[in-house]
Parts: C-alpha cells; structure tokens; sequence
C-alpha cells in the first residue's frame, strides 16, 4: 500500500482528510439477526478489535453502546426504531436510503478529541447484502468500524496491518493532516 493509496481512503468527497480511530473501549448491540448470525458476529467484532489491540467491552459508561448494527429487509423498518432522528441527527433518514436504493449506511460521532465515540451501521438485508456470508460480512462491517475510512473498503490483510498501524499508541487519535498518512505508511514497513 503506498502513501497516496491511504491517503485517498481518508480523504473525504469534499477534499478534506480525516483519519480517526476509537479513543474508547467499543460496546457493540446489534439488532435484526438470528441467534446464529448473531454470534458470528459477536466473535469477529472481539477478533477484529483485538487484532487492532483495542478493547470491546459489554456497555460505555456514558452511551451504553457505541457501536450499533441495524440490519433490516426493508428501511421502512427504521422507522419504527425509537428516537431514530436523535440517534442519527436526521429525521428522513429511511426515506433517503430507499430513494438512493442503498445496501447500507454507516455514521461516526466523534469525541472532543476527534476520537471516535460510536459507529453506527445501517444495513438491508434483501438487496446485494442478502447472499453474503455472515462471517464475509461481519469481517467487512467490523474493518469499516475500526477507522473513519472515508471510502468503501474491502476486508484485506494490507488493510488489517494498516488498522493495526493506526492503533499504535504513538498515533493521535484523529489526525486531519495528511502527511498523515506517510507516518502510517512508515508504520507499514516495521
């Protein structure tokens, strides 16, 4: 992976870089699967994060969760989630995922620091995503949640050392400068 590669992967539409990764242990819920799904999910999250070298607990003290999975058939389902317009900070957010016919969704709120404070993720289950292989899938959305890509990712062993590299406790946190991104590419090489 070279410096421009990861560059571009926290570069956002409008020009600007963000890289940031959680400053807190991460508290997953997720709502919408099976019992069996639902424990796959659980171990790659634990799997994931701990690769990372970052903990996963059961509750935040201040959020309860902080990383919140949504899966659903069909978005209209959404709006029967309770204060749906508070948690996201939009109040026609199912009607404007079914007008851009979206497979999924994924918002960060961050920390005064510019850590990451909670993910959440917004995923229909009856377009492209109805065939994925659960663990496929639980891998790809855990590597999404780990750093502020600003682009779509796919589940990589380079993008599991660059996350790794991200972790690194000499990193910041949040960093919106990309020279950024050559002190991760140096991270890389070790």
């Amino acid at each position: 992976m070279t410096p421009e590669e990861i560059t571009a992967l926290f570069t956002r539409k409008d020009g600007t870089y963000l890289c940031a990764r959680w400053g807190r242990p991460v508290a997953p819920v997720i709502f919408g699967l099976a019992d069996e799904s639902l424990n796959i999910f659980r171990e790659v999250i634990r799997t994931g994060f701990a690769h990372a070298g970052h903990p996963v607990t059961d509750t935040d003290p201040e959020l309860g969760s902080n990383l919140m999975m949504f899966f659903v058939r069909d978005w209209s389902e959404l709006d029967h989630v309770p204060d749906l317009d508070r948690l996201t900070g939009s109040d026609d957010l199912p009607t404007r995922l079914q007008s851009q016919n979206a497979d999924q969704y994924r918002l960060f709120r961050f920390d005064p620091d510019g850590a990451i404070r909670a993910c959440l993720h917004f995923i229909r289950m009856s377009g492209a995503l109805s065939k994925a292989h659960p663990a496929e899938l639980a891998e790809a959305l855990t590597m999404r949640s780990t750093l502020s890509f600003a682009t779509d990712i796919t589940p990589s062993a380079g993008l599991a050392t660059l996350i790794r590299a991200a972790y690194d406790p000499t990193m910041p946190v949040a960093a919106t400068d990309a020279s950024h991104a050559l002190r991760l590419f140096a991270r890389l090489e070790r």
